[in-house]
């Protein structure tokens, strides 16, 4: 009988041990709401979704790949006028600052500063997507809505915990899809995009809603559903933080707003009274209904650049944790006053929502499944 070497013996063990006791890999993920800003967002106050993934990173702008160790992850949304592209990927910091290290953050910026920052960032990592690559202005996006979204807004990040079979199906399909861009305002917007991505995680929770938004899918829209879930299903383990604006480059944000608390808590209330005052009244009877609900807590955490590792840690109990009893009113009428927490294998509410990579070649395959 052949002898086997102590060596081999171990390896196996070892091998045994970690497929039977090794702990179940989790990650984080986050919905970025992120806050209207400058005259197009008075114009349309309803901000701009993206999501962002522990595990994902960026091997180019429209290539995802598993992140290495020391590596935060990155931010995926659709943007309008990158080259055709329907979405690209960030690393986080630059996504949030225009720079690749923490350190590197100013704590308050000028015009000239943004701008010099977003332009050595493009030069390094962003060549690929075109030489001529416009910038974007009032009306259109461009090449600078993907680098320094903190020097231009707010953003509130709803932490998630997935699991590595989700983020690799997702991965698998968004760099299997064709990537050409459907922009449209309406019904192909940012919201959409992060719509269809979390029905992959939570499927047939995010649709879109006639009561209060006419239809369409809003960001602030889709944060409440996350919320709403969250609350149903602990082991989510939502955590909600905010990333503040970096001051001085533009005036601050604000909040972001549904379809019909846009139309009747802006400029746009005075010619709908106008023009129909019986539509203003049904709007404003269904905004104080189904409109004024606040997926944001009143306090949430605030992550610096110091602090973004946070979004990459999970969910820990907490005195104001839904799985420890605590009541949050998601009601439209009331203000959620915790944060949503929770434990747990979040595989344990998704059933079904993995896929094997390559069977669902685009998201919108699973939005059509899902609404």
């Amino acid at each position: 009988m052949p002898s086997i070497r102590p060596s081999r013996i171990v390896a196996f063990v070892c091998i045994v041990l970690g497929t039977i006791c090794g702990p179940h890999g989790r990650a984080q993920a986050a919905l970025l709401m992120e806050e209207p800003y400058g005259w197009f967002g008075a114009l349309n106050p309803t901000g701009h979704n993206a999501i962002y993934f522990e595990r994902i990173c960026a091997d180019t702008p429209v290539r995802l790949r598993h992140c290495q160790p020391g590596e935060l992850g990155a931010v995926i949304a659709r943007y309008q006028g990158i080259d055709g592209y329907d979405w690209v990927a960030i690393p986080l910091i630059p996504y949030l600052y225009s720079v690749e290290n923490a350190s590197e953050v100013p704590v308050h910026v000028d015009r000239e500063m943004v701008k010099r920052l977003r332009d050595q960032y493009r030069e390094a990592h962003l060549e690929s997507l075109g030489a001529n690559l416009p910038a974007g202005n009032l009306v259109r996006g461009g090449w600078t809505q993907l680098v320094g979204a903190a020097y231009e807004r707010r953003i509130y990040a709803f932490r998630f915990e997935t699991t590595p079979e989700q983020d690799d199906a997702l991965m698998a399909r968004l760099n299997a899809g064709p990537n050409r861009s459907s922009f449209n305002l309406l019904f192909e917007n940012c919201a959409d995009f992060v719509r269809l991505i979390l029905n992959s995680y939570f499927p047939s929770t995010f649709r879109r809603s006639i009561f209060p938004d006419a239809g369409l899918t809003t960001p602030k829209q889709t944060a409440y559903k996350l919320v709403k879930y969250a609350r149903k299903h602990p082991q989510t383990g939502l955590e909600i933080f905010e990333i503040p604006q970096i001051p001085g480059y533009r005036r601050m944000s604000h909040s972001a707003k549904g379809i019909d608390e846009s139309l009747v808590t802006t400029i746009y209330a005075v010619p709908i009274v106008l023009l129909n005052p019986y539509l203003a009244g049904g709007l404003f009877a269904d905004y104080l209904v189904r409109g004024r609900y606040h997926p944001i807590p009143r306090h949430p955490e605030v992550l610096g650049p110091d602090k973004l590792s946070v979004l990459t840690a999970s969910a820990a109990p907490h005195e104001n944790s839904v799985s420890a009893g605590t009541t949050t009113d998601l009601s439209p009428s009331a203000e959620t006053n915790v944060c949503v927490q929770g434990q747990g294998d979040v595989s344990n509410c998704t059933a079904g929502a993995t896929a094997t990579p390559g069977a669902t070649p685009s998201l919108r395959g699973i939005g059509a499944a899902n609404e």
